[in-house]
């Protein structure tokens, strides 16, 4: 067992560099300070018994002791402080001898949370140009971190927030701006402003409220000719707070007066309208359009366009016929082919020529139209040569000749016949 510290009404003995070396405050929270130290230079040769943490609050002037026991340990957390209070603390080694050094921290400590700067957490959508349409509602949830509680501000175009039109709602993490329906007047660059002491972060949310523009301006004809008619406008006074897209026109035929859209998205000015019909009168309107939408109202041309009838002479072209003949032409000639006695075979070819040619067969030169072993078939181009049982003797060149009025054309083959093989 360590001996254990001398009783106040003893006057413990100081040993020469034998106190904590490098005594610190390590770490500072709202209700605790941690030291840390290193062991004395001198320790003797009794050796170290160990350590005494000691504090005193500003406001008592009487030192406590932190731990009950003595600890070997070179670091000890005081708890149960209060925020706010001034401590000093010191560290005192207990050689083995009855011996004290004592080691003190050179200022008191202020118990306080660790200051966390602020930190605007802003969305990503929020990060350019935030738009709204007219009539809805405008609810920012802006998240931020920061410890203590930092103070929130916003302010619209370095102005105070009109509280009859913005409701603001704060909470340790985030802040939210709300508005029930906006208008175009709530407009503007919005700061919002995150403060701890000193430490700051803000961040500006441009919010623009758009709604649909007026029509357009002075609409005007420039020019009629053909089937087509030239438009001109301006663009409209009220944009609706944003760009415009484009423009739609719509003509009315004055037969009906009823209106259909020509052209949509047009952005070039003037315009050209085509494919009118020849013999109608027409009245044309634009309607200007952003990204809410066309405009409640159109402009209308106070002129009418009328497309002239002209007489129109039709000359047919003139297509010189083709001409289909050919003279015959193997488009597959026959193939050589070995066949076997007493076995029908066929013979194939195909042929095309116009007009249709005439097909013959022959066999070494000799035609082979009488006689009833050979048969001749022809379809649709395909020619057939069928030799019904064959014998040794019907082995030899036979040739396809077809022939029209524009020629003719011969293509042979070679046919061998051999006897049946007969196993002994």
């Amino acid at each position: 067992m360590p001996p254990a510290p001398p009783a106040e009404s003893e006057t413990p003995k100081e040993v020469p560099e034998g106190q904590p070396m490098d005594l610190a405050a390590e770490d500072v929270t709202g209700t605790s300070l941690t030291l840390n130290w290193n062991p004395p230079k001198n320790i003797g040769s009794a050796g170290l018994a160990g350590y005494i943490v000691e504090y005193c609050k500003e406001s008592t002037q009487t030192w406590v002791a932190a731990n009950k026991e003595l600890t070997t340990k070179t670091v000890l957390v005081i708890k149960n402080l209060s925020d706010g209070d001034k401590v000093q603390a010191r560290v005192k080694a207990v050689h083995g001898d009855g011996g004290i050094g004592t080691a003190t921290l050179p200022e008191a400590v202020l118990i306080h949370l660790p200051i966390d700067p602020p930190k605007i957490r802003l969305p990503r959508n929020l990060r350019g140009t935030f738009i709204r349409k007219v009539g809805q509602s405008l609810n920012l949830v802006i998240p931020f971190q920061g410890n203590p509680k930092p103070i929130v501000t916003w302010t619209k175009d370095d102005e105070p927030l009109d509280p009859a039109r913005v409701n603001i709602h704060n909470s340790p993490v985030d802040t939210i701006l709300f508005i029930r329906k906006v208008e175009r007047k709530d407009s503007g660059q919005y700061k919002l402003v995150v403060q701890i002491d000193t430490a700051m972060d803000e961040v500006v949310i441009e919010i623009q409220v758009v709604e649909k523009p007026g029509p357009p301006q002075n609409l005007k004809m420039l020019d009629v000719w053909g089937f087509n008619v030239t438009l001109e406008w301006l663009p409209p006074k009220d944009k609706g707070n944003t760009e415009i897209s484009g423009y739609t026109i719509q003509k009315a035929d004055k037969k009906t007066g009823e209106w259909f859209t020509v052209l949509e998205n047009a952005h070039s000015i003037p315009c050209t309208i085509s494919d009118l019909v020849m013999g109608n009168h027409y009245n044309f309107r634009v309607f200007s359009e952003n990204l809410c939408g066309l405009s409640e109202t159109a402009v209308q041309c106070k002129d009418t366009a009328y497309i002239p009838k002209t007489s129109v002479t039709y000359n047919p072209p003139v297509y010189q016929e083709k001409d289909f003949n050919e003279p015959p032409k193997f488009t597959q000639p026959p193939a050589d082919k070995t066949a076997t006695v007493g076995f029908t075979t066929k013979l194939y070819c195909s042929v095309r020529g116009n007009p249709k040619p005439k097909i013959s067969w022959l066999k070494n030169q000799m035609l082979l139209d009488q006689n009833p072993k050979f048969r001749v078939l022809t379809n649709e181009g395909i020619c057939t040569l069928e030799i019904r049982k064959p014998s040794q003797f019907d082995g030899g060149v036979y040739t396809c000749k077809a022939v029209n009025a524009l020629g003719e054309a011969v293509a042979d083959c070679k046919l061998d016949v051999k006897a049946v093989q007969v196993s002994q």
